[in-house]
């Protein structure tokens, strides 16, 4: 496996040599293509073929990758050999939301150093109280719930509390969603991402000529959303101009500073909004649906809920939430809960990429532009990865104690939900103390089954992957 630049290509393999699937003349796979159920597709697909394969969207082909050496080398080197998959950043610039995840090159750089300073350890510990405070907010609501027998949409309730602690930290507004039953800025988020989904696959922009109801409602949103962020942007230049600080609070302020001439150069109002909706996205949708994809597992197993509740009394005492920042160390337990999950149910269930030159990936000659598409949960599952690896087990993550790790196979290298190399999630220290505290203080307060059969929640594409719903009961634990 190698991934240099291309000298003689006689003795390797091109993409048009690739196994791929039956597909029709012109239009290749496309309509054996679901937008919603694209990364099952690929799985599917996988088994069958083997990889690296290919399929065909008319005449365009899109490498299909299982690789963990492979997928870490890559992105290892990006953003200087390889970029994001383009559609994406087209995608999300039409919309007005080509942030940090999207942006390459130097503007990348310039916004990836903005949100790391603001996401960093040292801020999160700041900021424990507020997220302390929004945590008790969603027990409040939870006990409300409990108190009414009324049946909680777990995943909506979960994005809920990652909007207000997102915007609490990274723009220095809670919106107070958890607060309030409707009109609230996630009702119109929450169109974002499937629509993007949607789009970067479509054979050809069909928005731009023909508006279908989706794409009206998605710009009614796109409206609104752009109008909160404006106004954030509008209350955050009143505030530094009557509270002056020597050093920014917070992203917001931070960028705004920016925009006077700082160190990398100024960014534009464009620029700071297109951050904004792009943490936003990122902060309300993969932590929930994370901290989502744990709740079937719990609800399946009495004795782990018990033991989880016991621990979370140990450590919580008599606080509703846990009490410091220093005690979430004493928690890894629920973090190792939804991790585990979500290698079984991985979020980011396919990373897309392409080279900016010509290279060789696994003895096949990949011209500049060729699609790459690594579908992540192959290399999960895989025994040479993970010792028994269709089994739910949140001890192989713990290293310590009576529940110590299980001998065997554990590549952690082949977990890839917060990426790698010099693009790993910013995120990724708030999405974990968010998962311990939220996860703490459901299993400290109550017990939980689902309200469904858990072999009817499906796993659909919105970008990430989600569950399309997760009604949870509550009772409240007796002890």
């Amino acid at each position: 496996m190698s991934t240099a630049s291309t000298g003689s290509s006689a003795a390797l393999r091109q993409v048009a040599d690739l196994p791929a699937p039956r597909g029709l003349p012109l239009i290749g796979n496309l309509l054996q293509l679901s937008p919603t159920r694209l990364h099952l597709i690929l799985e599917r697909w996988a088994e069958e073929l083997g990889t690296p394969y290919r399929f065909q969207v008319g005449s365009i082909p899109i490498t299909i990758w299982t690789d963990t050496e492979l997928i870490q080398q890559i992105m290892r080197e990006r953003p200087h050999r390889y970029r994001r998959y383009q559609p994406i950043e087209a995608v999300l610039e039409e919309m007005g939301s080509n942030g940090l995840f999207s942006a390459e090159g130097a503007a990348w750089e310039t916004h990836r150093r903005l949100v790391m300073q603001a996401l960093s350890i040292n801020n999160i510990k700041a900021f424990y109280p507020t997220l302390s405070d929004i945590t008790q907010r969603l027990r409040t609501r939870w006990l409300r719930a409990a108190e009414r027998g009324e049946t909680v949409e777990m995943t909506d309730d979960l994005k809920r509390y990652t909007v207000d602690v997102t915007s609490a930290l990274a723009f220095g507004e809670d919106p107070r969603t958890l607060e309030r039953d409707h009109g609230v800025i996630q009702e119109h988020l929450e169109r974002i991402l499937p629509s993007v989904m949607g789009r970067i696959n479509a054979l050809f922009p069909y928005w731009r000529y023909v508006k279908l109801p989706a794409d009206r409602k998605l710009d009614q949103s796109l409206v609104e959303v752009h109008r909160y962020i404006d106004s954030m942007m509008a209350r955050a230049r009143e505030r530094m101009r009557d509270e002056p600080s020597d050093t920014p609070r917070n992203l917001m302020e931070a960028m705004l500073v920016q925009q006077h001439g700082g160190e990398h150069g100024a960014i534009t109002d464009a620029q700071i909004r297109a951050n904004v909706l792009t943490i936003l996205l990122a902060g309300e949708d993969t932590t929930a649906d994370s901290i989502a994809w744990t709740l079937p597992y719990l609800a399946a197993d009495p004795a782990l809920q018990t033991h989880l509740g016991e621990e979370a009394h140990r450590v919580l005492g008599d606080a509703p939430v846990c009490p410091d920042y220093a005690t979430l160390k004493e928690l890894d337990i629920f973090e190792a809960i939804c991790i585990e999950a979500t290698r079984l149910r991985p979020v980011a269930a396919v990373h897309s990429f392409e080279p900016l030159e010509d290279v060789v990936v696994d003895d096949v000659a990949l011209p500049k532009g060729t699609r790459m598409f690594f579908v992540a949960r192959p290399a999960m599952i895989d025994a040479k990865n993970f010792v028994d690896p269709q089994r739910y087990d949140p001890w192989r993550w713990m290293r310590k104690g009576e529940h110590a790790a299980p001998e065997g196979a554990h590549d952690v290298r082949a977990y890839l939900q917060f990426g790698a190399g010099p693009r790993v999630c910013p995120g990724r220290h708030l999405a974990t103390v968010e998962m311990r505290l939220a996860l703490s203080m459901l299993m400290n307060e109550f017990s939980i089954e689902l309200a469904i059969d858990p072999a009817k929640i499906n796993e659909v594409s919105a970008f990430t992957m989600v569950p399309d719903t997760m009604p949870v009961r509550l009772t409240k634990r007796r002890r």
